[in-house]
């Protein structure tokens, strides 16, 4: 099986890539993001704080998230049979979701579901620690990123377009603040693996850094 693992930090861009490029090449497509997205929804609906390990862990036994696949392709998250996929995309969210994170059950809690994934189909999975824990021997390690303010710029659109109150200076301290906490967390820090390629696409169209990634899969003879 294909595996490409894609890293890097909030609002790069890594699910939208990967999820064009996955559909192009009819590869499952994998965000690992949403899965703790899901943790955290799951966590806020109990009244649970995220930073409270112990609270958080006792929910696990009661949480069951299943991945399914609309017929063109695009990822939907189940959690406990409920189909969360536009919930869990919150911008409150997201903040649970880096949290939650942080805790060393959570993360041995989706280990196998992820690796399972990948053992199973072609994959392109994204999220924060994929080359350097969940498919270490993926056989493309891309490490994407962009500045801080393109990421806002896109965030904020994204979530303004969606119907959401939000504005870009918020947008932008949030991710200056979720970079800190994904960067200096003692598990699965979001940092480059030894082997990844780092592309900056601050300045690339979605259809460009997938021409990119293309091209790095043909120089690796993953594709003809």
């Amino acid at each position: 099986m294909i595996n490409i693992a894609i890293d890097g930090p909030s609002g790069a861009g890594k699910s939208t890539v990967a999820r064009a490029l996955a559909k192009k090449l009819r590869f499952v497509y994998v965000d690992t993001g949403a899965m703790y997205r899901a943790i955290g929804l799951f966590v806020r609906r109990h009244g649970v704080s995220p930073d409270d390990a112990e609270a958080v862990c006792a929910q696990l036994p009661e949480i069951e998230i299943r991945l399914s696949y609309s017929e063109d392709g695009e990822q939907l998250v189940f959690l406990c049979g409920e189909d969360v996929s536009r919930a869990i995309r919150e911008n409150e969210i997201s903040m649970y979701a880096s949290v939650v994170s942080r805790i060393p059950e959570v993360r041995s809690f989706l280990l196998q579901m992820q690796r399972d994934l990948a053992e199973k189909n072609n994959v392109i999975m994204d999220g924060r620690d994929i080359g350097t824990v969940i498919l270490p021997h993926a056989q493309l390690k891309i490490f994407m990123t962009a500045s801080a303010e393109a990421r806002a710029r896109r965030r904020t659109r994204e979530l303004l377009e969606k119907g959401q109150d939000v504005d870009y200076e918020t947008i932008l301290a949030e991710i200056n603040e979720r970079d800190e906490a994904d960067r200096t967390r003692a598990v699965a820090p979001a940092v480059p693996a030894q082997d990844a390629v780092l592309m900056d696409n601050s300045a690339m169209s979605v259809e460009e850094n997938v021409a990119a990634i293309e091209a790095l899969m043909r120089d690796r003879g993953l594709l003809l």
